[in-house]
């Protein structure tokens, strides 16, 4: 794999940080044997082919100068197609993509299965581990499954008129990154009312009992070249604060996540530590991770629950690695390297042979 190309930005509440992300895997990649193509998503859900030495602030306006606009094509020809002076298109030879697309819809599978259709191979979950990732209801539910232990979890729809644990509650976007449109409330009429006017509560939300004095703590799974559990951090948040915030975690630093204060490795009890990382394992299987996950789990009453996964961590969860004595660029270098060996995805026709559409008679028959 010779030519690579770092993706980021997309019409997500996560935007802004997803820019921050890429910019920073551009440069670390650049610095070793890749030729580096940088593509921003834009808001309006156009791409753009921008330089590789752009600075975050250059985004702020929307695309930078010099950019130039790209097509994704899917099908036969499919791939990031540069557009040319005279309509002419240029197919810009991609090897592999990283990923650096955070929330909906670059975290959720609609990326990730664009891709496929394009057949270009890329870092981070397969569209069913986006897919898994990103609804909190369906990740409880596979983690309890396991066997694992998980926050009670209730999908909040009209008409849920009780719930199964006391108040206080955490409500959550369903699908959704990060802290952005969390809320915690002391009632279930609060929590029903904020679903009917929140904009990221709309396509689904839940609600889980609010642990006061709850400890985050987190780790990263690498799965390449073979499974690998990094230390455990636990970020620390403002006193004051009832959750670790979307701006605790993004906004305090130059470099997004990577800079917000982190105890790193946690200072915990050792077998509290060993339960933590059997069950990011266990995790790391059932819920299809690939490339570079972060795990968070919350520590409470002597009790650790798995909370959720983020299957496309801020910066990537590279400063996990650096803590291990693995650079960005490597760690990039060895995401590529496991997207490179496993093939693009391929999608099954046995059995569409026209026997079926031969027999069928006329349409107007069928609808008589």
């Amino acid at each position: 794999m010779t030519r690579a190309a770092v993706c980021f930005g997309s019409p997500s509440p996560e935007h802004d940080i997803s820019i921050l992300t890429g910019l920073q895997a551009t440069r670390a990649l650049a610095s070793g044997p890749f030729e580096v193509v940088a593509l921003y998503w834009a808001p309006n859900g156009g791409w753009f082919r921008v330089p590789t030495g752009s600075e975050a602030a250059d985004f702020a306006g929307g695309p930078p100068r010099g950019a130039t606009p790209v097509q994704l094509l899917t099908g036969p020809d499919g791939g990031f197609w540069e557009e040319g002076r005279r309509g002419r298109r240029t197919n810009l030879g991609i090897d592999g993509v990283v990923n650096c697309c955070h929330g909906v819809p670059g975290e959720d599978g609609t990326l990730q299965g664009l891709l496929d259709l394009a057949g270009l191979r890329y870092t981070g979950p397969s569209a069913r581990g986006a897919a898994l990732g990103m609804d909190k209801l369906a990740f409880t539910g596979v983690m309890e499954v396991a066997g694992l232990p998980a926050i009670p979890t209730v999908c909040l729809t009209p008409g849920v008129d009780h719930l199964p644990f006391a108040p206080p509650f955490i409500v959550k976007p369903r699908f959704g990154g990060s802290s952005i449109g969390i809320h915690v409330v002391d009632d279930l009429a609060t929590a029903t009312a904020l679903c009917a006017t929140q904009p990221l509560l709309a396509e689904g939300a839940v609600v889980q009992p609010y642990l006061a004095d709850a400890v985050d703590l987190n780790i990263s799974v690498k799965t390449y070249p073979a499974l690998s559990l990094s230390a455990v951090e636990r970020p620390l948040r403002a006193p004051e604060g009832r959750i670790y915030t979307y701006a605790e975690k993004y906004l305090q630093g130059r470099d997004g996540m990577a800079s917000a204060p982190r105890e790193l490795p946690a200072d915990i009890p050792t077998p509290l530590e060993a339960e933590l990382r059997s069950h990011a394992a266990v995790v790391a299987s059932v819920a299809l991770v690939r490339s570079v996950a972060r795990v968070d789990f919350l520590w409470h009453d002597d009790r650790l629950y798995v909370n959720e996964i983020n299957t496309i961590p801020g910066a990537l969860g590279w400063y996990f690695w650096d803590h291990e004595g693995i650079p960005f660029g490597q760690l990039l270098s060895e995401m590529l390297a496991e997207a490179e060996l496993g093939p693009t995805r391929r999608f099954r026709t046995e059995g569409a042979d026209g026997t079926a559409l031969r027999s069928a008679g006329t349409i107007a028959s069928k609808l008589a």
